[in-house]
This record gives structure tokens, sequence and C-alpha cells, in this order.
């Protein structure tokens, strides 16, 4: 099967505030909008979001309006410490500060209006001996 695009679309009653946040704060384009649905991408296109209302009839079975938990949308950079610069400089309120963590990456994080976690990292190395712990033995 091949793929033109894969998104995650957020069911929300705040599309419209989210379609803003994420144009506005993160860079992403809006590739198409109307009062129901918003589709928005990377301006580099490695990325893609939409954000749907919970009532239009064209929404598929099954999903409910997201409640903020269960799901982190990460958002890789070269350079977390710019990012978090120029997010700083734009009033974001970061939530979780810039942060070494021993499994190897730098990040920071936050929300946006429909409660999903925005996960800004970048690789660096882990710490020593950090994923030992978690490597599967080969078999003999």
């Amino acid at each position: 099967m091949r793929f033109a695009d894969r998104y995650p679309i957020i069911v929300t009653p705040r599309k419209n505030d989210c379609r803003d946040f994420w144009s506005r704060c993160l860079g992403f384009q809006v590739g198409f909008d109307s009062q129901w649905f918003t589709w928005l991408t990377a301006e580099d296109g490695s990325a893609s979001i939409a954000f749907m209302t919970p009532d239009h009839p064209s929404a598929p079975p099954g999903p409910e309006a997201f409640t903020g938990s269960g799901m982190c949308f990460e958002l890789q950079v070269d350079d977390a410490d710019v990012a978090h610069a120029e997010l700083s400089a734009a009033g974001m309120a970061v939530e979780y500060p810039l942060t070494n963590e021993a499994f190897g990456q730098r990040r920071f994080g936050f929300h946006d209006p429909a409660g999903l976690w925005i996960d800004v990292v970048q690789q660096i190395e882990p710490a020593a001996g950090y994923w030992d712990r978690y490597a599967v033995a080969a078999a003999a």
C-alpha cells in the first residue's frame, strides 16, 4: 500500500483555535480549511495534522472528542535550544522545561488548545549503558 499522506485527526470543538495555534506558533501551513475540518502541514512537508469538529455528519464512525490524554505529537528538531528560544520568545507557555533525558533526547513540551501534548525533541547521545537493560538478548 502506498500512502499519499498520513496524519492524525484530532476531534475537538476548538478546531479554529488549534488551526491558529499550529499556524502561528509552530509554522504549519493551512492546506485545507472549512467550518468543520482543517488540515495543516509543516512548511517542508515533513509532518501533517488535522482538526475536526465533533458535530459534522461526515465524521467517520468512532472518533469521540479528544480529551487530552493518551496521545502526544513528537516534533523532532535539529536544535532543541533554538526551538525553545523561538517558542519562548513568541510567548509559548512551556510546561515541561528544556531537559536532557538519559535515554537520549533533549526536549521540552506543552499542550495545544485541544489538549494535545506537543513534545519537541532533539536526539542526543544517551547516558552510557542506559539502553543495556532494554536490549533484547540474541537467540542462542
